[in-house]
């Protein structure tokens, strides 16, 4: 067997995974290193589900990206025969002024996306689940559900695999280097070359991004699953996907019943603990319900029922809360995808596909400028 490809992709979660599909399937020899299991439960790529949602509030520039992840998901599921993106509507809700409110449907009228705007008396007669305090008000759009991240990683790497991927599991990278002549991965096992080099290293690429003088923050997020006290009320037929604009700026967000994991799904989000992603926690520590019982209370309180399972994934965090996918500014054959911060895995096809363009070809035409390194001398702007 040759150790010598055309690029190696280094971390084969959700990010990586989608690139070695978009690279084998355009002939590239491509080889993936993943520290872990392919799948695996340790970093940002599980927990049943992943919200999908079009009418984005953290910037209008990532819905031509989302309208691509759309119809990447959906070739991907006639391509495989499995149901990968389900949809339930999303409703995102806040108290006037909120960002999640005003960003959403900044975002659905830019780009001319369905939706409603819904007051707190419309909500309550559509929605009864929520019992919201005066004032409250939502955007609904009916193209919004989840995506299951466990088995789309695994459909990505499998569609890979088919195509003429090499995907390593449990072989971490210790070492690389560049030269004139390509690029080395050292492991373990063997030291592989190649042309180009691809980072998804999720939380663990903090040493990558910091020597760029950019800081990754590394947080422990949980996800908790409970039995409503009324499930018929919270069946995804009848209640879809949401998320709650917290008075602090952090949102609470959740999943209807699925069949395959039991229980209502309700996580906070932007609001973690700092960790080593080597040393985080992955069992439920005492607290951990504390970040979530009360919004049940408040919010939903039909669903305010007994815990079912705890489950820890993790957030890189960039600065600004936005995605870093460019060429290394000092390594022109490197390029890296990371500082996802909690919201990446949605746009995990068309961000595979445009590391495939980067890694392939040195550019490439979707609509990631927003999202380079060199934003950090310029902040973002709506």
């Amino acid at each position: 067997m040759s150790n010598s490809y055309d690029v190696i992709v280094v971390g084969v979660g959700a990010m990586g995974a989608a690139a070695c599909r978009h690279l084998a399937r355009r002939g590239v020899r491509v080889l993936g290193l993943e520290q872990f299991g392919i799948p695996h439960a340790l970093g940002s790529s599980h927990g049943s589900s992943r919200l999908f949602r079009m009418a984005y509030f953290e910037h209008p520039d990532y819905v031509p990206l989302l309208q691509r992840a759309y119809a990447l998901w959906r070739e991907l599921e006639a391509e495989s025969g499995q149901t990968l993106l389900p949809l339930t509507g999303g409703l995102y809700i806040g108290p006037p002024g909120s960002e999640l409110v005003s960003g959403s449907l900044a975002s659905a009228r830019r780009h001319a996306l369905p939706h409603e705007a819904l007051d707190r008396a419309q909500l309550a007669a559509r929605f009864p689940q929520f019992h919201l305090p005066d004032g409250y008000e939502a955007i609904y759009e009916r193209q919004a559900g989840f995506v299951r991240p466990e088995l789309a990683v695994a459909v990505m790497a499998e569609r890979a695999l088919r195509d003429g991927a090499e995907l390593h599991g449990h072989e971490p990278v210790i070492a690389w280097q560049e030269d004139g002549n390509g690029v080395t991965a050292e492991t373990a096992q063997a030291v592989y070359k190649a042309e180009r080099l691809v980072f998804c290293g999720g939380a663990w690429s903090g040493r990558l991004v910091r020597d760029l003088g950019v800081a990754l923050t590394v947080t422990r997020q949980v996800m908790a699953w409970v039995w409503p006290r009324r499930p018929d009320l919270f069946a995804p037929d009848r209640f879809p996907t949401w998320a709650i604009a917290n008075e602090d700026g952090t949102l609470h967000y959740g999943v209807p019943l699925l069949p395959d994991v039991p229980g209502v799904k309700i996580a906070h989000h932007g609001r973690g603990v700092p960790t080593d992603p080597d040393a985080v926690a992955h069992q439920a520590l005492p607290g951990d319900e504390e970040d979530f019982r009360p919004a049940l209370r408040r919010f939903l309180p039909d669903a305010d029922g007994p815990t079912l399972s705890l489950r820890v994934c993790l957030y890189t965090n960039s600065p600004d809360g936005h995605f870093i996918i460019d060429h290394h500014p000092r390594h022109p054959r490197v390029t890296l995808a990371c500082g996802f911060s909690g919201h990446g895995f949605k746009f995990a096809p068309v961000i595979g596909e445009a590391l495939a363009d980067l890694a392939q070809q040195g550019t490439t035409t979707l609509p990631i400028g927003f999202l380079r390194l060199g934003r950090f001398a310029t902040p973002m702007g709506r």
